[in-house]
C-alpha cells in the first residue's frame, strides 16, 4: 500500500488506545508503520528497484530485526530528551513513561501490519527473504486505496475532535470488513473465472491473476496465462459479467533474441520481480531492441508502463 495509507494505520492503532502504553508511542507507531519501506533507497542504485523492492525488508529478517533496531533508536532520542514529559494533547495530563518493551511490542506491531496491507496488492511481498526469494500476492486491493484512506482518515479526524478512541477503534473495524469483503470478492471471482476457462478451454489457465483496479471495487482486473500468450479482461458485479478484450498478448518468449536478452544483468533483476511477463522487439541500429514488461502493469494491448519494463540491445548476429 501507498505511505500515506500506512501513516494512517499507525495513527489509528496508536489513537485507539496503543499510543498511551508508552511515551512517544504514537511516532513509534507511524514509523514503524512505514520502516519496511526504507528499500525504497533502491532507486539511488543502477539495479531495477523491482527487484529489489518488497524483499530484505519485507521477509522474515526483515521483520525480526527493525522493530529491534527502531526501538533502540527511540530509545536513544528519549535519553536525550529527558524534560519533554509533558503531553499536549488536551484532557491528557502526562505522558506515560518510557517502557521499552512496550515501545518494542509498538515497532513489531506496526512493522507487520506493514507487510500484511502490502500483501493485499498484486504487486508482491517476497515474504520469506532472505531464504527464498519467492513472492506472494494477495490480488485484494490496488496499492492506491482512496476508501481506506476515507475511513481511517474520518476516524481520526472526529477521535481527536471529541477525544474518544471509540470513533479510530470503529474506523479500524470499518477497514478490517472492507478488507475481508474484498478479499472474498477476490476469490470468488479467481474461482469463477478458472471454472469457465476450464470448460471453454478444456484445461486450466497457466496461472490467473484477479486484480484489484483503481477506486472501483465492483471491478476487477482479469489476466489469464494461455501458455503463448495471455488473454486480458474487466470482471464486474454489476451486472456480473466477465469482458474479455478481443487482442491477446504473445509473450514473444521464444524468440532467440529474448534468450540472450535475458542474461543481461537488468533483465535478469527484472525477471525476478515479474509475475506475467511478455516481450517486444523493435529493431534499432545494430540490431534488437528487446523490450520485457509485466502484464500487471500493462494495458490491454500489452503497452507496458515505462516505470515497469526493462531494456537491452541484442548484437545482430551475422553469418560467417
Amino acid at each position: 500500500m501507498d505511505n500515506l495509507c500506512h501513516t494512517l494505520v499507525g495513527a489509528a492503532f496508536g489513537e485507539a488506545g496503543l499510543k498511551r502504553r508508552t511515551r512517544f508511542g504514537n511516532a513509534t507507531l507511524m514509523i514503524a508503520s512505514n520502516l519496511p519501506d526504507v528499500d525504497v533507497l533502491a532507486f539511488a542504485t543502477g539495479t531495477p528497484s523491482v527487484a529489489l523492492r518488497r524483499g530484505w525488508t519485507h521477509g522474515i529478517l526483515g521483520q525480526l530485526c527493525l522493530p529491534i533496531l527502531l526501538t533502540a533508536i527511540v530509545l536513544a532520542v528519549a535519553r536525550g530528551r529527558p524534560g519533554a514529559t509533558r503531553s499536549r494533547s488536551p484532557g491528557v495530563s502526562d505522558d506515560p513513561p518510557i517502557r521499552a518493551r512496550e515501545l518494542l511490542m509498538l515497532s513489531y506491531v506496526g512493522v507487520i501490519t506493514h507487510v500484511l496491507m502490502d500483501l493485499l496488492n498484486n504487486y508482491g511481498v517476497r515474504l520469506l527473504m532472505p531464504f527464498d526469494r519467492r513472492w506472494f500476492y494477495g490480488d485484494v486491493l490496488f496499492i492506491i486505496d482512496p476508501w481506506l484512506w476515507l475511513v481511517l482518515g474520518v476516524g481520526l479526524w472526529v477521535a481527536r475532535r471529541h477525544h474518544s478512541p471509540k470513533w479510530t477503534r470503529a474506523s479500524l473495524l470499518v477497514a478490517c470488513a472492507y478488507v475481508l469483503a474484498m478479499t472474498i470478492s477476490a476469490r470468488a471471482v479467481r474461482a469463477d473465472i478458472i471454472d469457465r476457462w476450464q470448460q471453454v478451454a478444456g484445461q486450466p489457465p497457466q496461472a490467473v491473476m484477479v486484480g484489484p483496479v483503481p477506486v472501483t471495487p465492483m471491478k476487477r482486473d482479469v489476466i489469464i496465462d494461455a501458455g503463448d500468450h495471455y488473454e486480458t479482461g474487466i470482471f464486474t458485479w454489476q451486472p456480473r459479467n466477465i469482458r474479455f478484450d478481443q487482442a491477446s498478448v504473445a509473450k514473444n518468449d521464444r524468440d532467440p533474441r529474448v534468450a540472450v536478452a535475458r542474461e543481461a544483468p537488468n533483465i535478469r533483476a527484472f525477471l525476478v520481480w515479474s509475475r506475467f511477463p511478455f516481450w517486444t522487439l523493435e529493431p534499432v541500429a545494430g540490431g534488437t531492441l528487446v523490450t520485457v514488461g509485466d502484464m500487471r502493469f500493462a494495458g490491454g494491448q500489452g503497452i507496458a508502463r515505462r516505470n515497469f519494463t526493462q531494456s537491452v540491445v541484442v548484437a545482430e548476429t551475422r553469418g560467417p
